[in-house]
């Protein structure tokens, strides 16, 4: 017999060997009925997967995250086997699940198109009907080579070989479909009852350019229809928020050939820019922050002391300056490090917080390039804090303070994350674990809820990552509080404590925004380029009718000038409804439509982006209600869907 824990603590005992499935109906058959995996000692298992050992186990649906892998990792298989049917010559890389669906890499001398994937759609429809309970089994590493070398699967043969060797060779049937995999999977799959293909796209099999370039299918599938139809009416209006041709029709940036993955900002990307950094460094400058400068280009014997060069290198770029090697900085800390050594400290003088909005350069392939979302030149909205062991709880939490703060004002939810040692990591058992309690009991303190990220730190320390919530669900990583014992130690850093003697100091660093660039490709879509007013580019749009409203349009563009705002005048020889919609396509927030009657009379006819016309009202007015709007920092979240 082998003893089961459940998440409320309660013990139960099964033969062992008891497949999932059978303890899920021995708690009850809705369990049954409606579990999609479980996790098994912190490890996601498939149903129809046996019990041999005792073992905690916590059964999971489509409103977890592991179900849902599961949910989507099968309906990749699920998808193979369509175009097994449909292509029989076909040749299978990998399918994963991935966040919001799957997708497969598929080698085939025929292209995929649209409609196929419509085919595709069809015969997935009919393999679910058919109702197969899906199969696991284990191989011999000799005999699996074997079989897929017949069958001329070169990359199942490459994935094998690759394997370590003492690692189980799974796989698993679906109907004629056998794919080598470690799976979960469902059990059945007739909880697959919405699905929906949604897009072609080439890949590099293992993501290297010397590799063939195979045909990617993605996709996504719901236990219910109506959730589908939830997601395909978010895809479209992410489609409508795409930062990217939303960057083009603002005039905010852009990204040419001769420069991959290096954004061009235009001027009215560089005022919310260097708007966005302006708030950045006031609240920064309240919160007892001072603002440093460290050069882009350092030695790269500094890379080697750091540790970057042994973790990062694969990412990092290089030069020759005076015969001498020299890196392009992918990270600020370094830096930093070496302004600390400038001086000597007493303990009297920490915490010290110091603050960069540092341009680092990390090479990422081409292929996962997108926008400003990832490129290979960003700035990151850094800081670098040097404390007494005694301070670190007070100032991880601070920083929480900070970063809410900051969120808060555009209008971002998030989440967070506590992430432990990762594998390839420096220092001792003693100081990682000091570290990971620091961060898990200020989370804790402060009462906020996370989720535990095991083996995801940094290299030189656990992190505390937040994830933005947009205004349609999607999730963003941007800011992270990495607490580091590593660093000090290898730089030698010391500050003279009350006693007189030398210490270590502990070191804090962080991001808020993440990278600027990120974080203003996350604003625009936030706010669908319908920015609060206070950071638009552009505030207000005035539009004569015809030319004689000219002269009286261009007095008013220089008394809003005068008291401070972002004005444009549109006097092309262009139609009324032409210069609206101009203005509506670049997102300003305010017209002002100037006619006969505005100029007789005094009132201005004001359109708001979101609002539409407002009631008539003087240019005082009209002042004071903008002065109010940019005060509070008012932003139209909630409205910006629906118009």
């Amino acid at each position: 017999m082998i003893s089961i824990k459940f998440p409320d603590g309660s013990v139960r005992e099964y033969e062992k060997g008891v497949e999932l499935y059978e303890v899920a109906q021995s708690i009850s058959q809705g369990l049954a009925r409606n579990a999609l995996g479980a996790v098994v000692n912190g490890e996601t298992r498939g149903l129809q997967e046996k019990l041999q050992n005792d073992s905690e186990v916590r059964f999971v649906d489509f409103d977890d995250p592991e179900g849902k892998s599961v949910f989507w990792h099968t309906s990749a298989h699920i998808m193979a086997l369509a175009v097994q049917r449909l292509w029989p010559d076909v040749k299978f890389a990998i399918g994963p699940a991935i966040e919001d669906g799957f997708y497969y890499d598929f080698d085939t001398e025929h292209r995929f198109t649209p409609e196929d994937l419509e085919a595709i759609e069809k015969e997935m429809a009919k393999i679910v009907k058919e109702g197969h309970i899906l199969e696991r089994f284990v191989m011999d590493r000799q005999e699996a080579l074997d079989k897929f070398r017949a069958e001329e699967e070169v990359y199942k043969v490459d994935l094998i070989e690759n394997f370590p060797e003492d690692e189980e060779i799974s796989f698993y049937v679906l109907g004629e479909f056998v794919d080598l995999c470690r799976g979960p999977h469902l059990r059945d799959i007739k909880k697959v009852k919405a699905l929906k293909l949604l897009s072609i796209a080439g890949a590099y099999w293992r993501g290297d350019e010397n590799n063939k370039m195979l045909q990617r299918i993605y996709g996504t599938t719901f236990e219910k229809k109506k959730n589908l139809e939830d997601y395909l009416r978010r895809l479209e209006e992410a489609k409508k928020r795409d930062h990217r041709k939303l960057g083009k029709e603002m005039k905010l940036f852009s990204i040419h050939q001769e420069g991959p993955g290096f954004p061009f900002f235009h001027p009215k990307g560089m005022i919310l820019r260097n708007l966005l950094e302006g708030y950045w460094k006031e609240e920064h400058d309240k919160a007892g922050y001072g603002e440093i400068k460290t050069p882009m280009i350092l030695n790269e014997s500094l890379w080697h002391q750091s540790g970057h060069w042994d973790h990062y290198k694969e990412n990092m770029y290089f030069t020759t300056i005076d015969e001498g090697n020299y890196a392009v900085k992918p990270m600020n800390c370094p830096g930093s490090i070496l302004v600390y050594k400038e001086d000597l400290y007493s303990y009297r003088d920490l915490p010290l917080r110091w603050a960069e909005l540092g341009l680092v350069h990390r090479h990422e392939l081409s292929g996962a390039l997108h926008g400003l979302m990832r490129v290979r030149a960003f700035t990151q909205d850094d800081a670098h804090l040097f404390m007494l062991p005694s301070q670190i709880k007070d100032e991880l939490k601070d920083v929480l303070v900070l970063s809410d703060k900051i969120y808060k004002t555009f209008g971002f939810d998030y989440h967070i994350e506590l992430s432990t040692r990762p594998d390839n990591s420096m220092g001792s058992d003693e100081q990682w674990e000091m570290a990971t309690d620091n961060l898990r009991e200020a989370l804790d303190e402060m009462g906020l809820d996370y989720i535990l990220n095991e083996g995801d730190g940094a290299f030189y320390g656990p992190k505390i990552d937040l994830h933005l919530k947009d205004a349609i669900g999607r999730t963003w990583q941007c800011g992270t509080i990495q607490l580091d014992f590593q660093m000090p130690d290898r730089f030698d850093l010391g500050y003279i404590d009350a006693d007189g003697e030398r210490k270590q100091p502990v070191m804090i660093h962080r991001t808020i925004l993440g990278s600027v660039e990120r974080f203003m490709g996350n604003l625009i879509e936030q706010f669908a380029g319908k920015f609060p007013l206070w950071i638009a580019p552009e505030q207000v749009r005035i539009i004569p009718v015809t030319s004689r409203h000219s002269e009286f349009a261009e007095e008013i563009e220089r008394k809003l000038l005068d008291e401070g705002f972002r004005v444009g005048l549109d006097a092309r020889s262009e139609k009324v409804g032409y210069k609206i919609r101009a203005a509506q396509v670049e997102k300003v927030p305010y017209m002002l439509v100037i006619g006969d009657k505005e100029v007789e009379s005094g009132l201005f006819t004001v359109r708001h982006f979101i609002e539409g016309v407002l009631e008539d009202m003087k240019l005082e007015d009209f002042i004071d209600k903008m002065k109010e709007e940019i005060s509070t920092k008012k932003y139209y979240l909630d409205k910006i869907e629906d118009n």
